[in-house]
């Protein structure tokens, strides 16, 4: 355990060894995608040259394509890519590189990566190598931030990692309580035990992904606050021993341990409970010599608003575009000048707070599956137009893939407004204009997330999202609506493109008045089958006296008018069904038809005609397999041909995004053959393991 006096030793002697002063030209960015775009728009600014690195993977990936260079690292597995401190290394000198920003993630928190870097002549963008050893600890952290006085929450940091040790101290802090990664972060390595018969479970499934993701399966143990909030401060210090703090951001809606969606400044909390929190932070930042930007994240308890120190992330945060819109800074500018040996920019009481913004992060993955993560192809992306108080912070473009082996995040969605209101009405707005297909992402449920009363009321904690399951997941049911528009958007995009073409339409229209307007064949009746709430839907097109004619399941006639939409990016029309008008844009696919609207986006299966299909061989019968529910890498399997297997027992374990997903047993069963071997790919929906027909198994 350190004590005061030695942080305090610590201190004095960081502030005063020799300031690294060097002006930058050239950095190399060790990192990918998103936050490696976002560094080179700064340096460019700045008139420093970037160098970017890249896995087999990334080849044509955004970030390569804005750097002025760009160096092949690898294979995909960030292991043998983005995580080689030696490869990067190397490119940087070849590259005649003065720093290395690190981004976040990868090896933006590694204290081997630092001293690499050190002894290199290399200057990393980044703290010393000491705070990152002292904060990257869960235990020494702990220490550190109790000699400082900043207030830290009941638990166990210690050593001894038996499972004996932990049983007892967690008995001692009691259930619930939270098990964490000592070397965590991003919510890897991170479970909950509910009650002491969960202890053992939770603590070897953490041990389990704290080794996959870190290295390192140490754990520690802490109180379980019920209803906490997360929040978190900016923080930056530069060579000199001068330290700031940018206020704070609310992170406390998450889902699977990782935030979703942030905003600054926290709402609800006095002005002097903002300078609490800071002024705590800014004793952290210094109890360890800290240089350059990072966050000190804190439980604040959501019913008497007392707060504790979580753990600090010694890097560049995801949302860090929030505190640059509330305070108007650029913290990447900051963190290159600071790296040159420049002193901070401003004095603590020079940074004003002004308005209110809000990130949220456009994740391809199934928020009704479980949030679990997805991959696959961009195939139609549209997103709002930046401006001052709007940002889309990304590092894709359509036609890209989400690719399995990295992070699943596509965008991050970031608005300003002069207050919270104004702020989240933006958010929703924006989010409505964001458009996506060929792959699951979480916009839809963004939307109601940020249009959900509690939210807006700012009544948030971590358990935000569980406690009001029902209300973000309300049952999905497509509308009759929905199905003419989509019906309306097959017929219109037909024509349209006979229009654009300058092709007579044969068949289903053989007369045309403009582009906004046409007359069916008044005999003729366009057949279309969508399905859609668990059941095939058919749609009939007609015309009669010079408008549209629809009608859904055989019921009644309805009259539809429509108009094309000027939109240079989007596919819109206005739709008005029996004088109810709403507009919407429509994406087309042979499979599927996607409405946007203000409610969001509706996916509509589009079935083809019989003469188009294509005879499959049925699937799996009856349910006799345990498939792949994402996009992943096989790591573990449990079970060979021939085993028995009980319900819910473990049979294989899928990696993707970095996460463990466990796959187990639906039903006793005789395992009849295993569709993988550890290491290999699986797409989703691929058959990691067969059962014996019940036929079969009764036959013995």
């Amino acid at each position: 355990m350190l004590h005061l006096g030695q942080s305090l030793r610590r201190w004095f002697t960081t502030a005063t060894q020799k300031v690294i002063s060097q002006p930058i030209n050239k950095i190399l960015i060790a990192n990918r995608g998103e936050i490696a775009c976002r560094v080179v728009r700064t340096a460019r600014r700045l008139g420093v040259q970037t160098v970017a690195v890249y896995s087999d993977a990334d080849a044509n990936s955004l970030h390569v394509q804005v750097a002025d260079e760009a160096y092949h690292i690898g294979p995909p597995p960030s292991q043998q890519s983005y995580l080689r401190a030696d490869k990067i290394i190397q490119v940087a000198k070849s590259a005649k590189c003065q720093a290395i920003h690190p981004g976040y993630g990868f090896l933006s928190e590694s204290v081997e990566f630092s001293d690499m870097c050190q002894r290199e002549g290399i200057i990393f963008m980044g703290p010393p190598a000491s705070a990152i050893r002292d904060m990257g600890i869960k235990s020494t952290s702990k220490a550190i931030m109790a000699a400082a006085g900043v207030p830290i929450i009941n638990g166990y940091h210690g050593e001894d990692q038996s499972d004996e040790k932990l049983i007892a101290e967690a008995q001692k802090i009691g259930f619930p309580l939270m098990i964490k990664a000592v070397r965590g972060g991003g919510g890897k390595g991170m479970r909950i035990a509910e009650k002491e018969e969960d202890f053992l479970t939770q603590l070897n499934s953490a041990r389990t992904e704290s080794e996959k993701a870190f290295g390192d399966s140490s754990m520690l143990l802490e109180r379980y606050v019920r209803s906490p909030r997360h929040v978190e401060v900016q923080i930056f210090a530069d060579q000199y021993g001068d330290a700031v703090y940018l206020f704070e951001r609310d992170c406390s809606v998450q889902r699977r341990h990782q935030k979703i969606i942030e905003e600054a400044p926290a709402p609800g909390l006095s002005e002097q409970l903002r300078r609490e929190l800071g002024e705590a932070a800014v004793r952290a930042a210094k109890a360890v010599g800290y240089v350059g930007a990072g966050t000190v994240e804190f439980i604040l308890d959501k019913e008497d608003l007392s707060f504790h120190f979580m753990e600090m992330n010694t890097r560049l945060q995801v949302e860090h575009p929030i505190t640059e819109m509330i305070t108007g800074t650029d913290l990447v500018e900051w963190q290159i000048r600071i790296a040159s040996g420049e002193r901070l920019p401003v004095t603590q009481e020079q940074i004003i707070r002004r308005g209110h913004a809000f990130e949220a992060r456009i994740y391809a993955e199934n928020p009704r599956g479980g949030f679990l993560p997805g991959a696959g192809p961009l195939e139609h992306l549209s997103t709002p137009s930046p401006n001052e108080c709007v940002r889309v912070e990304t590092g894709v473009r359509q036609g890209d893939e989400v690719s399995v082996h990295y992070d699943p995040m596509i965008a991050k969605l970031v608005v300003w407004g002069e207050n919270r209101t104004q702020a989240l009405d933006s958010l929703i707005a924006r989010l409505r204009d964001y458009h996506i297909t060929g792959l699951d992402t979480n916009v839809n449920f963004l939307l109601d997330l940020a249009n959900h009363p509690y939210f807006r009321a700012a009544d948030v904690h971590t358990g935000f999202i569980p406690q009001h399951f029902d209300t973000l997941f309300p049952p999905v049911v497509v509308s009759e609506s929905r199905l003419i528009q989509a019906a309306v958007a097959v017929v219109v995009n037909e024509l349209n493109a006979a229009l654009a073409n300058g092709v007579a339409s044969r068949g289903a229209f053989n007369q045309f008045n403009d582009a906004n307007n046409f007359r069916l064949n008044h005999v003729a009746i366009r057949e279309l089958k969508f399905k859609a709430n668990d059941k095939v839907n058919t749609v009939q097109v007609t015309s009669s006296d010079g408008q549209l004619k629809v009608r859904v399941n055989e019921g009644e006639w309805r009259n539809v008018q429509w108009k094309n939409l000027q939109d240079a990016e989007r596919f819109s029309l206005r739709c008005t069904i029996d004088g109810v008008f709403g507009n919407f844009s429509a994406v087309i696919s042979p499979e599927e038809v996607s409405i946007f609207t203000d409610s969001g986006k509706t996916d509509i299966q589009l079935i083809p005609p019989k003469f188009l299909s294509i005879a499959g061989d049925g699937g799996a019968a009856g349910g006799q397999t345990v498939t792949s529910p994402m996009p992943g890498v096989l790591d573990k399997v449990f079970v060979k041909p021939g085993d028995r297997v009980k319900s819910g027992d473990p049979l294989a374990v899928i990696i993707a995004m970095k996460m463990e997903h466990m796959l187990k047993a639906p039903k006793d069963a005789v395992v009849k053959s295993v569709g993988g071997q550890p290491g290999q790919n699986m797409a989703k929906g691929a058959v990691i393991v067969a059962f014996e027909s019940e036929e079969t198994k009764e036959e013995e």
